[in-house]
């Protein structure tokens, strides 16, 4: 007898245990009919550049001014605005300039952007959730999400995105062209394929910033690679990168590892913390 109930309660345990499992699985399965075919790599097509040559950004005042100096510094040999030559990442919405190959990996409560470049790997979360009450402002800032089926076919067709929380310096691509250094961005993102082509992604991406008189638009597109087996190489901006920042100026690492001058008639920098030779090859301090 008890034998019997032993076998009993075991069959019954393990009953339940699969009717949960079962339950379990089907509130968590992904359905990816319901989702477009974002996969392969996606690739830009041209330079990396926010806007086409001989367009202008509707900035403030201030913030032309800030322009104007930039590309000044740029045509001495500096850099101006832009960071990455200290390879800090890119951020939002330089992020989506698509520097290197882009992929996409869509889950039921997160899409993920990765591109290996200067740490522009990006979660767009998309399962409800409220912004958090407190973010810890980073580069690429916090993106929520939201599917929408547009046609009503009963698919998913087009991904809202909203990004906050970014932190500076940033820029929208190599030109300098600034955001503003409050840090207070906001970027509104719609992404679907380009009609009648699922080999095409448009990206209406909106800037709303107080370096702008504004909020602006800007589309962009991203074609995928028919090479579905793309060697998906590594991005260390670190490596070999001649840059060097010295009291907020920058010069260059030579050929033969010396340093010198990055523009024009740059100055060195502060040496007093190291020997140094007079001119009959003594040491002076």
């Amino acid at each position: 007898m008890f034998h019997r109930t032993s076998i009993g309660a075991f069959v019954l345990s393990a009953a339940l245990l699969a009717t949960f499992a079962a339950q379990t699985f089907s509130a968590y399965a992904f359905d990816e009919s319901k989702y477009p075919d974002w996969k392969g790599v996606w690739d830009r097509r041209g330079a990396p550049r926010w806007i086409p040559p001989g367009e202008k950004a509707p900035l403030t005042p201030e913030y032309q001014a800030i322009m104007d100096w930039n590309t000044a510094d740029q045509k001495a040999g500096g850099h101006g605005w832009e960071p990455s030559w200290m390879c800090l990442p890119p951020g939002m919405p330089r992020i989506m300039n698509v520097f290197e190959p882009m992929e996409i990996v869509v889950t039921p409560h997160t899409t993920y952007i990765l591109i290996s470049h200067i740490h522009d790997n990006r979660r767009i979360f998309t399962d409800g959730r409220d912004w958090p009450t407190e973010i810890e402002p980073s580069f690429k800032g916090y993106s929520i999400g939201k599917w929408l089926d547009t046609d009503g076919d009963g698919r998913y067709d087009t991904l809202e995105v909203e990004t906050r929380n970014m932190k500076g310096p940033r820029s929208y691509d190599t030109t300098g062209l600034p955001l503003h250094y409050d840090s207070k961005t906001v970027v509104k993102e719609k992404m679907y394929n380009e009609k009648g082509n699922p080999e095409v992604i448009v990206n209406e991406i909106t800037t709303i910033d107080n370096a702008l008189t504004g909020p602006w638009t800007v589309t962009k597109k991203y074609f995928r690679n028919p090479n579905r087996k793309h060697n998906w190489i590594e991005e260390v901006c670190a490596e070999n990168n001649p840059h060097i920042r010295i009291q907020n100026d920058n010069y260059m690492l030579s050929a033969d590892g010396l340093l010198m001058p990055a523009k024009k008639g740059q100055q060195p920098p502060d040496f007093r913390y190291f020997q140094q030779q007079d001119a009959t090859g003594g040491v002076r301090r």
